[in-house]
Formats: structure tokens, sequence, C-alpha cells
């Protein structure tokens, strides 16, 4: 039974960078509760800070969908799941050769080791700079909509000063 190796089936290591890209990105896409919208928009109505607290949610979840989907496109686009695959057989393959370990020199085990882990320190960059332009652009969305919010409340307050005509909506 010492000869027989258990390989990953084909597309398993993918599924596997995509579950913990996932991961990771639902912890940094959090919700906040209807209690912390109650505490930042207390002067609210309890409908508007309902709306608002559905919009932000609105808005969290378009921003982790769209993020997938672009980190999903990135791994078709550069094949990641072939490369991983074809990283395993090359593992795989040297495992198997019991004189590969005593061809290869340390400096060109170092030398590959660095470059791999240059080449992954770029990829991470360009995934987290990714990231950090959908966390802004959410964010100025959100400013836009407390800035509309209090736009809205300050119309309200107007149109309920006495003297002034009131418009009974409904």
């Amino acid at each position: 039974m010492e000869g027989i190796r258990q390989h990953p089936i084909p597309g398993s290591r993918l599924t596997n960078v995509n579950k913990s890209f996932k991961l990771g990105l639902r912890s940094l896409l959090t919700t906040c509760s209807k209690e912390e919208i109650t505490k930042a928009f207390g002067r609210f109505t309890d409908a508007e800070q309902e709306a608002l607290h559905r919009l932000l949610i609105q808005v969290i979840s378009s921003t982790h969908q769209t993020i997938e989907e672009e980190f999903e496109s990135l791994c078709l686009e550069t094949q990641a799941g072939t490369v991983l695959d074809t990283v395993e057989e090359l593992v795989e393959e040297q495992n198997l050769d019991s004189l590969y370990s005593d061809k290869t020199e340390v400096a060109d085990a170092w030398r590959n080791q660095s470059t791999a882990k240059k080449d992954e320190i770029q990829y991470l960059t360009g995934l987290v700079k990714t990231a950090e332009e959908h966390k802004r652009v959410t964010r100025a969305r959100v400013e836009q909509l407390k800035k509309e919010m209090q736009d809205l409340s300050g119309a309200a307050d107007v149109i309920e000063k006495p003297g002034v005509p009131s418009l009974h909506w409904g």
C-alpha cells in the first residue's frame, strides 16, 4: 500500500482556492447590524433606518458578488486551475523520482522558491488592489446614500414645519 498515492481530483485545488478566497472575502465584507444603523442614524425614522439597513445589505452583497465574479474571471483568464493541476503533477513526479532530491542543488531550490514567492506576492498585491478599489467604490456609494438620506430627512423637516402646507402621501 505504500506505493499507492492519493491523487487529488483535477480541478480540486482550484475549488479549494475558490473556497478559501470566499471565506476570506466573507470576513472582510460583513454587514452592520440594525442596532449599529440605529445608533449611527438616530435622527432618522424607524422606516428610514430600516431602508438604509436594507440598502447597506444590498450594497455589501453586490460588492461581495462582484469581487467573487472578478476573482473567478481572473482564475479563468489566468488558467489557474490548469496551472495548479500542472504543479500538482510536477510535484508528484518529483516525489516519485527518488534521485530528484540528490540532483537538486540548494541554490537552485532557493532561487526557484524565491521566484515563486515573488510571483505570489505580485499576484496577491494585485488582488488586494482590486479589493481595495471595490471597497473604495462601496464606501463612496454608502457616503452618497447617507447624504441622500440626510437630504431626504431635511426635505421631510421642511415639509413638516408649521405654516407650510403639508402634503399627505398615500
